[in-house]
């Protein structure tokens, strides 16, 4: 799994963001990668209309009907999108909304990663049986400092604490990967994927640097 969350940079303002979109999507064929895009929530609708795995940004508890200004995960499923970050570092939310998030994404046949800033979380909530458990260290995101080479420790601990939930959760690595050097150590490290923005977003070229971080999956899988 490799997610390139666009945030609300403004290199994808406007419609920019589809640009970022067909070249991921031009990747994933190329590399055989499954490759997934979270655009801003009011591109999402244009977003799907590229052959693409798009994802939410984020998603709230509120439900169907009389509810203003929300994110509600069963119109995005309307919308084909197949599933949501949930409680980013940038937006994070209670337990309690962890947990229905979840729940809710698991009834729709949606995918849910659950981002976290530590192991203790990680583990916390890898028992609620989200698909994915996204390792980010809040000091590390848009460092540029990679967290599978500043500390490698916290994948491989975050890889035995979701491992010891015993369910089929597996685990992400995100915060400050900037390299396809990065996503092979993350993947040595036990990761089963990566989430990352400033690092493709900012880049000069997005083709080549979606490029260079797809080849590192395919480079493991020969292994």
């Amino acid at each position: 799994m490799f997610i390139i969350n666009f945030k609300n940079y403004e290199e994808i303002a406007d419609l920019k963001s589809l640009r970022l979109a067909r070249a991921a999507s031009k990747v994933a064929k190329k590399c055989k990668t499954k490759i997934v895009v979270c655009p801003p929530q009011h591109l999402i609708s244009e977003t799907t209309k590229i052959p693409v795995t798009v994802f939410s940004q984020h998603v709230d508890i509120a439900k169907v009907g009389s509810t203003t200004g929300f994110v509600v995960p069963e119109l995005l499923k309307k919308s084909k999108v197949q599933g949501s970050l949930v409680n980013h570092s940038e937006h994070r939310i209670s337990p309690q909304e962890i947990e229905e998030i979840v729940s809710r994404l698991r009834a729709l046949k949606m995918t849910s990663v659950v981002c976290v800033k530590d192991v203790d979380e990680a583990r916390r909530y890898a028992r609620l049986e989200p698909d994915f458990i996204a390792i980010e260290p809040p000091e590390l995101i848009g460092s540029g400092k990679a967290v599978s080479k500043e500390r490698p420790e916290v994948i491989t601990n975050s890889v035995k604490a979701v491992k010891d939930a015993k369910n089929s959760t597996r685990l992400l690595c995100g915060a400050g990967i900037v390299s396809g050097d990065d996503v092979a150590k993350a993947l040595e490290l036990g990761a089963d994927g990566i989430l990352v923005a400033s690092g493709i977003v900012k880049a000069k070229n997005w083709e080549k640097s979606i490029e260079e971080f797809a080849l590192a999956f395919t480079a493991r899988r020969k292994i």
